[in-house]
């Protein structure tokens, strides 16, 4: 029987370091570690420090030599940032391994743990470790320059609305406040009739314009200029302007229809009353309470404009009310609203030296509201000059003497004054305390449905001082559980813009 004879396992021999006599295995120096990083440097040639440059506006880092980069602290993007610094020198040698070596986040340094390879005398293969430390720098970019310099833009929003009433312009502006659609805007500019928004890309603009498409009735037109021209490359740097003007129709406006529209809506009356604008106009007719609602493509078709303004507006006394049944009322082949009642009313002008003696039958939409001795806004048909075309077509007979708009609940002082809650706005120069915007913040408390598309916030100022008050609880109000509680943000955390946003 063979046994099987096990190999032998081969004995390592050691020598002695030519240098220090140390036991080490053979290796083609002759030399231990130890030694031989003390002849040789690999990492000779390759910085220990840098210095990296960082915007703390936009919280991006510096890769050159004119790209900046998104990157949060030991990130696989801050590394790329960090190697690139070194790779002159580690062009040289090999990378084994990289990685961070944890500092204090406000101590402004960055270190980096390196593993490199290289083979030095005799073919040997050296690796060593060391750490590079990054000094941060703050530089600001060009693109927060450009937004701190508010002057320089590429894209500019020009949005309009001419009308007499801005109630429309007022809602628009805490939609795109609450939707945000004013991000990435350099400069916003208040005008007369409007706002200016600036933005350092077409594409920003753009977006504003669609998000202004689809709240509400508008239109717009776009032109560019020429900025420069280089002819050895051929690019050409433009300035582009949107034009946006939102139609001229406001809530509580009384209007007369063009017939062709007024045929297409389902032959409503030509005079009505718009009682609210969203994505479309939506009118009313104060005999029928038929309701429609008028595109911004409809409206431009068959443009028509207000018959009157609302410092025309008037006073009336409510003497009588008569509901009208619904048995009387015609055959409705036609959407109604649901929200309203039908009413006769017998109402008197007020004038300084008290009621008028001569009295005025109408028909109104806002019976389910009216009482004998309220007090309603209207427009007097009999003492006023149009100059309309669309209503001089209209037979005289079928021209009513007063058109009822809306009630007018207590003094606008008072109301004023118990008004626990307020808006934010774009511009400081936007807050207004004139008639329209009043007219504005009592259509908010009046409607539940209005104010959906509107970020109302509390007046801890007001809401500490009426909180025992209880006076007039017929006015309507908006409750505290409406109400958003209003941040109040540092000007050192948001900068000056920051500050402006918030009333």
């Amino acid at each position: 029987m063979e046994y099987m004879k096990e190999k032998p396992t081969p004995s390592v021999n050691f020598i002695l370091c030519c240098q220090c006599g140390t036991h080490i295995e053979p290796n083609p120096t002759n030399t231990c570690v130890s030694c031989l990083r003390t002849q040789v440097d690999i990492t000779e040639g390759i910085p220990k420090q840098g210095v990296l440059y960082f915007c703390r506006n936009c919280e991006r880092y510096l890769q050159p030599p004119s790209h900046w980069v998104n990157a949060s602290l030991e990130s696989r993007e801050l590394l790329s940032v960090c190697l690139k610094k070194l790779k002159a020198g580690l062009s040289k040698v090999h990378l084994v391994d990289a990685g961070f070596v944890w500092t204090e986040p406000h101590s402004q340094r960055i270190k980096v743990k390196l593993s490199v390879q290289k083979e030095v005398l005799n073919s040997a293969m050296l690796q060593q470790v060391f750490v590079v430390e990054f000094v941060v720098n703050n530089q600001m970019c060009d693109d927060c320059h450009r937004v701190e310099a508010k002057d320089f833009w590429r894209a500019v929003v020009q949005l309009r609305q001419k009308t007499d009433h801005k109630k429309t312009f007022y809602y628009l502006e805490q939609l795109i406040l609450k939707h945000k659609a004013h991000a990435h805007t350099v400069n916003i500019k208040p005008l007369y009739d409007g706002l200016d928004f600036y933005y350092a890309h077409k594409n920003d603009a753009r977006k504003l314009v669609d998000f202004l498409e689809t709240v509400v009735p508008c239109k717009y037109n776009i032109a560019q200029e020429l900025v420069t021209h280089d002819p050895h490359n051929n690019t050409f740097t433009y300035k582009h302007t949107f034009s946006v003007a939102i139609v001229p129709i406001c809530k509580d406006n009384v209007v007369c229809l063009p017939q062709k529209l007024a045929q297409s809506l389902g032959n409503i009356n030509p005079i009505c009353v718009c009682n609210k604008v969203t994505q479309a106009i939506h009118i009313i007719d104060p005999n029928t309470l038929q309701v429609a609602e008028i595109s911004g493509a409809l409206f431009y078709r068959w443009p028509f404009s207000s018959l009157c303004s609302p410092k025309q507006l008037v006073e009336f006394m409510v003497m009588q009310v008569d509901f009208i049944p619904e048995k009387e009322q015609s055959k409705r082949h036609f959407p109604v609203s649901n929200k309203h009642v039908l009413a006769d009313v017998w109402v008197a002008r007020m004038t300084n030296a008290g009621l008028s003696d001569q009295q005025h039958f109408c028909r109104t939409f806002l019976g389910h509201l009216l009482s004998a001795g309220d007090v309603v806004l209207g427009f007097d048909f009999t003492n006023a000059n149009i100059n309309n075309r669309e209503l001089e077509n209209i037979k005289p007979e079928k021209v009513p003497d007063v058109v009822i708009v809306r009630k007018v609940f207590g003094d606008k002082t008072q109301r004023n004054k118990k008004r626990r809650w307020k808006l934010r706005h774009l511009h400081e120069e936007t807050a207004s305390n004139d008639r329209d915007y009043n007219d504005f913040l009592e259509d908010l408390e009046e409607d539940a449905n209005y104010r959906q598309g509107v970020n109302i916030y509390k007046d801890n100022s007001k809401i500490a001082v009426d909180a025992d008050d209880t006076d007039d609880e017929d006015l309507p109000q908006i409750s505290l559980q409406e109400m958003l509680d209003d941040l109040h943000i540092e000007e050192d955390a948001t900068g000056g813009e920051g500050a402006e946003m918030i009333e």
